[in-house]
C-alpha cells in the first residue's frame, strides 16, 4: 500500500520510489489523515494546469502549510483565479520583461566567474554555501534593488523559510517570524521607491500600468517575496543538483566538459529528472471522478510535479538521467496561464553558472557523500551542503554551450 506524506523527512532523500508507486498504483491518491488528494501522472497534472473550466482553483494557495482562503494576501497572483490572476499577472509581466532578464546575462557571468575563482582557490569548499547560493542571491537582489549590505539578511531569512528540520505540516513560529521580517522589509523598500524611484524591478512593478490599472503595494510586496524566497532557493537547488548528478554520472560529465552535451541541456534534464519543485496545489470547485476515484468539491489536490516529470508515459525510460533527451514536455515550471514568470531567469542563471564552472574546473572534481545534506522542505527539494573538491583547468575551455 502506498503511503505519501510530503512532510516525511525521509522522503526528501529519495522520493522517487514513492512517486513511481503513486503513478502506477494510485494515480489519484487520497491521504485521509492530511486531508488531500494527489495526482502524479504527467497527463493528469498537465490537464489541471490547462483547466479552462474553473474546475480547479488556486484561491487557497499552493502549499499545505499555507492553505487558507486568505492565501492571496501573502501569495498575490499565485492564489488567484481569472480574471484577477490574468490582470495582476499581466501587470507583473509588464515589469518582468524578457528584455530585462536578457540584459542580466553579462552580470550573471561576471558574478559566476568571481565566485568560482574564490572557491577554486580554496580547492575544497561547500558547493552550496560557498558558491551556488551566492550568484542567485546577488542576481535577484540587484534585479529587485536590494542593497548589498542587506543581502546576507535576506538569504538567512529565505533559508529559514525553506530549509527546516522540523516538518510538522504547519508553519512554525520561526518561519512565521521570518515571513513577517521579509514582508516588512519589502514594504519598506516599496515606500522608498515611491519616494525615490530607481532603475530596478521594485520601481518597475510600482509603475507598471495596464488598462489604467496598477498593482497594489501588497501585490508588489508578495511578488518581491516570491522572487526573493522561492525563486532564489529553487535556482540554488537546481545548480547544486546538477553538480551532484554530473558527479554521479561520470560518462555524461565527460561529454559535458568536452562540449558534446550542451550545458543548457544538462540544466534542462536536471530540471526534469530532479527538479526542485515537488508539488503545487489546487482546490476543486465541484466533485469529479478521475481513474475511478471521486474527488469531492472543495478538496485539496496536490499536483506532484516531480512525479509527473518521471512518468514513462511522457518521457521514455524516465528514470534514466540523459541530458540528450527531449525535455520539452517538462512540467518543472508549470504550464499555461500559471507558467512560472521566473522560468527564463532561473534557466539563464543555471546555464551561465554551470557554463562558467565547466570552463574553470577540471572534469574530475570530487564530492564527499558523507557531508551531503538535504533541505527540510516538503515542497522544494535540494541540497543545503555539498562538500566539493576541485582543480582549476589549465586554460579556459572553449564555449561549453555548443
Amino acid at each position: 500500500m502506498v503511503v505519501y506524506n510530503p512532510n516525511d523527512a525521509t522522503l526528501q532523500r529519495d522520493p522517487y520510489p514513492t512517486y513511481e508507486a503513486l503513478r502506477n498504483e494510485q494515480p489519484v491518491y487520497h491521504n485521509p489523515d492530511l486531508d488531500f488528494y494527489a495526482l502524479s501522472r504527467h497527463a493528469d497534472v498537465a490537464a489541471v494546469w490547462r483547466d479552462s473550466q474553473g474546475v480547479y482553483s488556486s484561491d487557497h494557495g499552493v502549499t499545505l502549510e499555507q492553505w487558507s482562503p486568505d492565501a492571496r494576501r501573502s501569495m498575490s497572483f499565485l492564489a488567484m483565479d481569472p480574471p484577477d490572476h490574468t490582470a495582476v499577472r499581466g501587470l507583473i509581466s509588464r515589469a518582468f520583461t524578457p528584455g530585462r532578464i536578457h540584459r542580466l546575462e553579462p552580470r550573471i557571468r561576471e558574478l559566476a566567474r568571481t565566485y568560482a575563482t574564490t572557491a577554486i582557490e580554496q580547492g575544497s569548499f561547500d558547493f552550496i554555501t560557498g558558491f551556488a547560493a551566492r550568484v542567485p542571491v546577488d542576481v535577484i537582489s540587484e534585479l529587485i534593488g536590494v542593497p548589498a549590505a542587506d543581502r546576507p539578511m535576506l538569504l538567512r531569512l529565505s533559508q529559514q523559510i525553506i530549509q527546516r528540520d522540523d516538518l510538522t505540516g504547519r508553519l512554525t513560529a520561526g518561519v512565521r517570524q521570518a515571513n513577517l521580517e521579509l514582508h516588512t522589509y519589502y514594504r519598506q523598500l516599496i515606500t522608498e521607491r515611491r519616494r525615490q524611484p530607481q532603475d530596478d524591478l521594485a520601481t518597475a512593478l510600482l509603475e507598471a500600468e495596464l488598462d489604467g490599472r496598477r498593482l497594489q503595494d501588497a501585490d508588489v510586496a508578495a511578488t518581491l517575496m516570491l522572487l526573493g524566497v522561492a525563486g532564489n532557493e529553487t535556482t540554488i537547488k537546481l545548480i547544486g543538483t546538477a553538480w551532484r548528478l554530473a558527479w554521479t554520472h561520470p560518462d555524461l560529465r565527460e561529454q559535458i566538459w568536452t562540449g558534446r552535451i550542451p550545458v543548457r541541456a544538462w540544466a534542462e534534464e536536471t530540471l526534469r529528472f530532479e527538479g526542485p519543485s515537488q508539488y503545487t496545489m489546487r482546490r476543486t470547485t465541484r466533485s469529479l471522478t478521475l481513474h475511478g476515484v471521486t474527488i469531492p468539491q472543495d478538496a485539496r489536490v496536490l499536483l506532484v510535479i516531480a512525479a509527473a516529470n518521471r512518468d514513462d508515459r511522457a518521457f521514455p525510460d524516465a528514470d534514466r538521467y540523459d541530458p540528450r533527451r527531449d525535455t520539452s514536455q517538462t512540467l518543472a515550471f508549470g504550464l499555461g496561464p500559471h507558467f512560472c514568470l521566473g522560468a527564463s531567469l532561473a534557466r539563464l542563471e543555471a546555464a551561465v553558472v554551470l557554463e562558467e564552472l565547466v570552463s574553470a574546473v577540471e572534469v574530475n572534481y570530487d564530492i564527499d557523500p558523507a557531508g551531503v545534506r538535504w533541505a527540510g522542505s516538503p515542497s522544494i527539494r535540494g541540497l543545503v551542503t555539498l562538500p566539493t573538491t576541485v582543480k582549476p583547468r589549465g586554460r579556459r575551455a572553449a564555449d561549453p554551450t555548443h
